[in-house]
């Protein structure tokens, strides 16, 4: 099943994930400018989208005989449109990187159904990364 580094990495994911819901949710309440409503509303759809992640994964985790964590990775809602955007691409680049980690990880130690469930949402992460590169007009 699952190796202990596997699992190590999922935690570490659901960390990732606490943190981007809160993030991003409290980062639609809080951006201002002209096009705040706008992005606002996509930050709270992809805040919506990490918590599920994190709940897939905590499942995954459970089942492999492990305990979730549930402290998120350290928040941060401050900033101007700009710098917000910049920190969510850095964010989903972040995840992109760590889950294709975790996908080669589980593809190795023989976990076909967190692979499976690794590509799901990672292909996931690269929309909510280029919607924030078109915010920031990348």
């Amino acid at each position: 099943m699952a190796s202990t580094e596997l699992k190590k990495l999922m935690d570490e994911a659901i960390a990732r994930e606490l943190k981007v819901s809160i993030q991003y949710m409290f980062q639609h309440i809080m951006i201002k400018g002209k096009r705040a409503r706008f992005i606002g509303t996509e930050l709270r759809v992809i805040a919506m989208a990490e918590m599920l992640h994190a709940e897939k994964i905590a499942e995954r985790l459970v089942y492999l005989g492990d305990v979730p964590t549930t402290i998120p990775a350290p928040v941060d809602i401050t900033g101007t449109e700009q710098e917000i955007l910049q920190k969510d691409v850095a964010e989903e680049a972040y995840a992109i990187d760590l889950y294709k980690k975790i996908v080669k990880k589980a593809n190795d130690d023989g976990d076909s159904t967190t692979r499976l469930l690794f590509e799901q949402i990672l292909a996931e992460e690269e929309l909510h990364h280029q919607t924030f590169q078109t915010l920031l007009g990348e």
